[in-house]
């Protein structure tokens, strides 16, 4: 069997595999959650920023799957290598003809679609309702366009912090642990921690952009309200640098490269480390 047929294999395997343990149900209930609150509130008669509607809706969700997709994508990957070891699968893995890179690349795919395939049929049904119930309102596809690329960095992001957790730790607990500290370290710890500095410190703005963009989900958060508010006036006196150091082109290239990097840099050490560890006992 070819390489990339062995990939095929696997990719089909591991959806097969989720699509069982109702790993996309669970992820689309929790965006449809998300997204069936912002409609009721999005298409009450109120308007923020200029944006209303369907459009608010969109930019809402965006900004709450901020928070969602990190929290899903490392639940989604957390325990895939440490149980994989701990059941036996590796064993009957090595006993055919793959390779551990063929699955390794067959289970950051089927992650990925589980994680973000939901998310692209709820904007696709966003689009698509627009006609009907929003007549007048601000066009979506700029705006669908770049929340579903800034999500879709995100998701690699932390696919990739997830499998390196899971390629690095021996039991699955201590796994769920460091996964929920990099969740929380990314929803909250991490502000905490800037707006204690801001407090202590006097900082100039370009250091307060590096330090919050250091952080994926910030930098992301960023790159969704710079195409809802260009002049980032809600940010203050660090919106009014970056309006006019950076402006909402390279806020969004730095929202959607990013997390790529971090994404691609977290793989590439899962990878290696699955590539010189035992996978047996």
């Amino acid at each position: 069997m070819s390489r990339s047929g062995a990939t095929r294999a696997l990719v089909r395997l591991e959806l097969s595999e989720a699509v069982r343990s109702r790993w996309l149900l669970f992820t689309g209930a929790v965006y449809a959650c998300v997204f069936a609150a912002f409609v009721w509130l999005g298409l009450r008669e109120s308007r923020v920023l200029g944006f209303t509607g369907l459009s608010r809706v969109v930019l809402n969700m965006a900004n709450a799957v901020v928070l969602a997709v990190p929290l899903v994508a490392l639940v989604a990957t957390s325990q895939c290598v440490v149980r994989a070891r701990q059941s036996g699968f590796f064993e009957l893995m090595l006993s055919q003809p793959v390779r551990r890179r063929d699955w390794f690349a067959s289970v950051v795919a089927s992650r990925l679609a589980v994680v973000v395939g939901p998310l692209v049929v709820l904007f696709a049904g966003a689009l698509a309702a627009q006609g009907f119930v929003a007549e007048g309102d601000q066009p979506l596809v700029p705006i669908v366009a770049r929340s579903l690329a800034v999500t879709a960095s995100l998701a690699w992001a932390f696919l990739g912090i997830g499998l390196w957790i899971s390629s690095a730790t021996r039991s699955p607990e201590r796994a769920t642990i460091l996964a929920l500290v990099a969740w929380l370290g990314a929803s909250a710890l991490h502000d905490f921690a800037l707006v204690g500095a801001l407090l202590r410190f006097r900082l100039a703005p370009a250091a307060v952009f590096a330090l919050a963009a250091m952080n994926p989900s910030e930098s992301a958060r960023i790159a969704i309200l710079s195409g809802v508010d260009p002049e980032l006036s809600v940010l203050g006196p660090v919106g009014f640098w970056l309006a006019n150091t950076l402006g909402p082109r390279l806020a969004l290239l730095v929202g959607v490269g990013w997390p790529a990097l971090i994404g691609s840099f977290a793989l590439w050490r899962a990878a290696k480390r699955l590539d010189t560890s035992d996978l047996v006992g």
